[in-house]
């Protein structure tokens, strides 16, 4: 019989979710799509000598979805990133209102550094790229572009315990141009805003749809994984609790 790949050393970290939240994670995604989420801590005191050595996406569930299942969760902000070629937008997700939030015209090195910079800023702890996608679902040439992009920023993120997503951003531009619309915005002042309306037309479907269809881009070395299972340092102000006396 097989036997199951384990870590080479002990590693104590705490359970992601608490073990009750799990279990309403788990009734919520059986009306979609499944959502593995293993709970560590029951027997073990956190000591994943026993856990498999890949970590699985669905043990990363995003903001979104924890929200939906508990409406005290304290937690992070979601960032929208809508990628182009010149010009990247970005929204900012606090709760379930999302608002555009600046255009930066970077690219490459300089763009990922700007967004780290804006996260640790706004108190972001994952990013929700938008995947450019055909009409009927299918990725494009665009889409191995955003993909390539999303991998390597995921690296930097993972490091900090930032998690980075996919998700679909097939016809967030018109729907940006028809919010600017509605909101008054003048032609003149559209071509500006545009792209950061897209991020936010990105993360308002992300919220609509409660985080699932968001792909987690998933670093393959295991230490970034682990960091991404423990989390970013909680803030002093929000989680008091956690301040040693």
């Amino acid at each position: 019989m097989a036997h199951q790949q384990l870590l080479p050393l002990p590693i104590q970290r705490p359970c992601l979710l608490p073990c009750n939240t799990i279990n309403s994670l788990q009734r919520a995604s059986a009306a979609h799509k499944p959502i593995l989420i293993h709970c560590l801590c029951s027997g073990s005191g956190g000591d994943t000598r026993n856990a498999p050595a890949k970590i699985r996406s669905g043990e990363i569930p995003p903001n979104a979805l924890r929200r939906k299942v508990d409406p005290l969760w304290r937690g992070g902000f979601s960032l929208g990133v809508d990628l182009g070629m010149s010009r990247t937008g970005l929204a900012l997700g606090k709760g379930f209102s999302p608002r555009p939030l600046s255009v930066l015209e970077f690219r490459g090195n300089k763009l990922e550094l700007r967004l780290l910079e804006i996260a640790e800023r706004e108190e972001v702890d994952e990013f929700i790229i938008g995947l450019p996608k055909s009409h009927d679902g299918r990725e494009t040439p665009q889409s191995n572009k955003v993909r390539s992009v999303a991998g390597r920023f995921a690296v930097r993120a993972a490091e900090r315990g930032w998690r980075v997503y996919l998700q679909d951003e097939h016809g967030t531009s018109m729907e940006a141009l028809d919010s600017m619309i509605d909101l008054g915005v003048k032609k003149s002042a559209r071509q500006g805003r545009v792209d950061a309306f897209a991020a936010m037309m990105v993360l308002k479907r992300y919220f609509s749809m409660s985080g699932y269809g968001a792909e987690l881009v998933l670093p393959k070395q295991l230490d970034l994984q682990l960091k991404l299972l423990r989390g970013p340092a909680k803030d002093k102000d929000f989680f008091p609790e956690n301040v040693e006396a």
